[in-house]
């Protein structure tokens, strides 16, 4: 028996349509270095109308790619809308990646178009000679172009076109969009993403169980558009009437507080360490966040320390999300279950997260046998559902995936509540004379320490137990915490086990192109001798 309901395509042309016509006098805000540009959704649709008329002008068709190498702010937000809507696929470049990747991932993608904000120009210009297939280079705003050969003006282009069109009736499970994961091992992979996904992904994060995003709501959108979507926010805020405040290319501690100040966002989406950095800004100058009821963290796991200094100095939950750039990317949210006492909540949001309705998880052993959601039975996880990839672009990938699961690399526990607990990533937990050390959860509890700014751990090669931890630290700006009196701190807070002996100090952590500790360069500066390491003796409880 069928049903009597009638049936019509999920797509991002519904999305743009219904921003424009229910939430049009909602704003789009551009951060600029002298303050901001401000248009609404009326405007900003209209705009995109005129993007879509120039592209299909330049020989833009159904499937073709165009990519995007720019920041966070209304031109993006424009090709976000205008390129999925007319049928060909929006591809989201990564501004950070080494120039052999950018490369690869542009021919890897065959990019017919690619339109370039003008202050990363020269940046595009490095490997524009590489980029075989790119045929149209589009420049939104000035600067230097050297180095792009003959390029369009992006005002001039869209300025020649009107507004109005009929967006086209696509099968939803058409490609929408495209993004490649970081490729911290190899060359990274491509994510296609379909309108049902996009729309679906999109209509989630209005879910009071997820991020709750409404029309009252204005959001602060610091997690990049180069990146998984920016989680999505730029969809669900058009979606829901949400305000969109872009910071561009202002994403230090300064600028950030002087957006929130002036702009009064209620959400912002960023990295842990975005978040770091505001919190020591803060310490030592007066910020206004009063205008907060939320912040969302992701893209690395985020310390325990973190929220609760949130919440005592600013009385700002923030809430832990988890995703990849393989599942569009949101599939966890940390709020609370109901009938938790106050003093207990930290505990839940200090989880990775609870999966959000539409996406199923479950922990699976090194012989693929799923293992009880009991919260403590520790495996991989692995994640299916309508916003989950189920292949890679171009590239055979079978050990990815695990009947029809995708393998996500993450280890940790699941319990009945639906809250995962991630330890480690597969590649960077510590196997020690037998014993698993998990080098996230040793990282957090180190980066509560007072004094300590950043650290990183990586297991290090050990005569007796194999591997063994290998601490790096950042010092907070004045402060000069010592190894031994953090392992007094740890030795009540972690197995005794775990206790590392080998610490080193940096100025920095080197971090990927999406703001993770980069392991794989510290395992490589520690094997080569490039860092100076210290060894400390244990307290006496310890291994």
């Amino acid at each position: 028996m069928l049903s009597t309901m009638q049936d019509g395509p999920l797509l991002v042309s519904g999305i743009l349509r219904r921003g424009q016509a229910v939430y049009g006098d909602s704003l789009v805000i551009t951060a600029q270095s002298d303050g901001y540009r401000e248009s609404t959704f009326t405007q900003v649709a209209a705009r995109a109308e005129q993007l879509s008329k120039a592209l299909r002008r330049l020989g833009v068709g159904a499937d073709d790619r165009v990519g995007t190498f720019a920041w966070n702010d209304q031109e993006h937000l424009e090709a976000y809308l205008a390129i999925p809507s007319m049928g060909a696929v929006l591809h989201t470049l990564n501004i950070r990646l080494f120039p052999e990747q950018l490369a690869y991932v542009v021919n890897h993608g065959e990019d017919k178009v690619v339109i370039v904000d003008a202050s990363v120009a020269p940046l595009f210009a490095r490997v524009r000679d590489e980029c075989k297939t790119v045929e149209h280079v589009i420049v939104v705003g000035e600067g230097d172009t050297t180095g792009l050969g003959d390029i369009l003006s992006y005002d001039d282009l869209i300025g020649a076109e009107e507004p109005g069109c009929e967006w086209p009736e696509l099968d939803e499970r058409q490609a929408a969009s495209m993004c490649y994961t970081s490729g911290t091992t190899g060359n990274p992979k491509g994510v296609v993403y379909s309108h049902r996904s996009t729309w679906l992904h999109a209509f989630a994060g209005m879910n009071t169980n997820c991020v709750g995003a409404s029309e009252k709501d204005r959001v602060l959108v610091i997690v990049p558009m180069f990146h998984a979507n920016a989680w999505g926010m730029p969809y669900t805020a058009f979606f829901a009437g949400t305000d969109l405040i872009f910071p561009e290319r202002y994403l230090q501690a300064e600028p950030l507080t002087r957006i929130i100040a002036e702009q009064r966002p209620t959400l912002s989406l960023g990295v842990p360490t975005i978040w770091n950095d505001l919190l020591h800004y803060s310490r030592s100058h007066d910020v206004d966040m009063s205008s907060l009821r939320l912040l969302t963290a992701g893209g690395a796991a985020v310390p325990r320390s973190l929220m609760e200094a949130y919440e005592e100095r600013f009385d700002i939950a923030m809430i832990q999300g988890w995703g990849m750039t393989e599942t569009s990317p949101v599939c966890a949210f940390g709020r609370a279950p109901k009938g938790i006492a106050p003093e207990e909540e930290m505990t839940w949001q200090a989880k990775t997260g609870r999966i959000i309705a539409g996406v199923e998880l479950r922990v699976v052993d090194e012989e693929g046998r799923v293992l009880p959601n009991d919260g403590t039975s520790v495996g991989e996880f692995e994640v299916r559902g309508p916003w989950v990839t189920g292949s890679y672009y171009g590239e055979p990938t079978p050990d990815r995936f695990h009947d029809g699961w995708l393998r996500t690399g993450d280890v940790g526990s699941l319990d009945g509540r639906g809250f995962m607990q991630i330890s480690d990533r597969t590649k960077d937990v510590i196997k020690s004379g037998g014993e698993w050390i998990s080098s996230v959860e040793l990282e957090n509890e180190v980066m509560a320490y007072p004094g300590v700014y950043e650290a990183a751990v990586i297991g290090v090669p050990d005569e007796r137990w194999d591997e063994r931890p290998l601490v790096v630290i950042v010092a907070a700006e004045g402060a000069h915490p010592e190894p031994a009196e953090i392992l007094t701190f740890l030795s009540s807070r972690v197995a005794r086990w775990w206790l590392p002996e080998r610490w080193a100090f940096a100025d920095e952590i080197p971090k990927t192109s999406v703001g993770k500790f980069d392991k794989k360069v510290l395992r490589a500066k520690a094997a080569d001798g490039a860092l100076e390491i210290h060894e400390v003796g244990l307290p006496a409880h310890g291994r």
